[in-house]
């Protein structure tokens, strides 16, 4: 389904444009458009992605008349990413620039509060029926709207990502999965990444939720590092399946974030031989 989607897309203008402005108006669905228009960037650069973009904004508009300017954030920030990784053919740059997708996120988020409304409503209502000692409201309210834009961020990374596999099903099948379980952190970056989550965690005056942002380059290649471990030994996909499960642990996600930590030194992948 998706290749022949990519298919339809890559025929030519009309068809791009005929797909985003349809695919854009139903909720959920709505998310395929920015991930389209990733596709043709990283395939044709920003100039064709740029026409896209313009079809884009119907149905984003729609969205926005309504009162939803989620759409709109998403669309930028995909676009964003697409463009970093047109211009770098490097996953490490789309992950750094990704923070600074989640940071606007948050922004939004704390400028129009009223989106997460209902979900702080429930929160208050639980932690008062609970008579849960020691847990703030307002700290309760920075955790939520920090981990609304981790999930975002996480989401425009994820639509960038399916945008470069549907653009190599087209023009060079296996060509994601290649770069993906190629991607490693350099020793520099990851050193950075890690003293930005320490420094968080020391300044009283930061909320240490902020701690998501510099954590998700390092979590993200942890995924990219056991997916190639699997497929380097030729294991089951079922090592990864229940990696995935485990990834609602807090404790998983240390472990991918150590690995990654730990990968930009010892390299797991040329050290460790090919499976039978």
């Amino acid at each position: 389904m998706l290749r022949a989607l990519a298919e339809y897309v890559m025929a030519g203008r009309r068809q791009a444009a005929t797909a985003i402005v349809l695919l854009g108006l139903p909720p959920l669905v709505n998310l395929l458009p920015p991930m389209l228009v990733a596709m043709v960037i990283l395939r044709k650069g920003l100039p064709a992605g740029s026409f896209l973009l313009l079809w884009a904004m119907l149905p984003v508009g729609f969205w926005l008349f309504i009162g939803n300017a989620v759409p709109l954030l998403v669309l930028t920030g995909v676009t964003m990413l697409a463009c970093v990784l047109r211009a770098t053919q490097s996953w490490q740059s789309v992950a750094l620039t990704s923070i600074a997708v989640g940071a606007m996120f948050e922004i939004f988020l704390r400028a129009q509060p009223l989106v997460l409304d209902l979900l702080f409503e429930q929160m208050d209502l639980y932690i008062r029926a609970n008579n849960l000692e020691g847990v703030s409201l307002a700290d309760a309210r920075q955790l939520m709207t920090t981990l609304a834009a981790a999930i975002y961020m996480v989401l425009s990374v994820a639509l960038v990502m399916l945008g470069r596999s549907m653009q190599a099903m087209v023009i060079n099948p296996g060509g994601f999965r290649q770069e993906f379980h190629q991607f490693r952190l350099r020793q520099p970056v990851a050193l950075a990444l890690v003293g930005m989550i320490v420094l968080i965690n020391l300044v009283a005056a930061v909320p240490g939720s902020w701690a998501l942002y510099p954590g998700w380059p390092l979590a993200l290649a942890g995924l990219a590092l056991a997916h190639a471990l699997v497929a380097r030994r030729k294991a089951s996909a079922l090592w990864l399946v229940a990696m995935y499960f485990l990834l609602v642990f807090p404790a998983m996600l240390y472990l991918l974030v150590l690995a990654a930590i730990i990968d930009s030194w010892y390299d797991f992948r040329a050290r460790l031989p090919k499976g039978a």
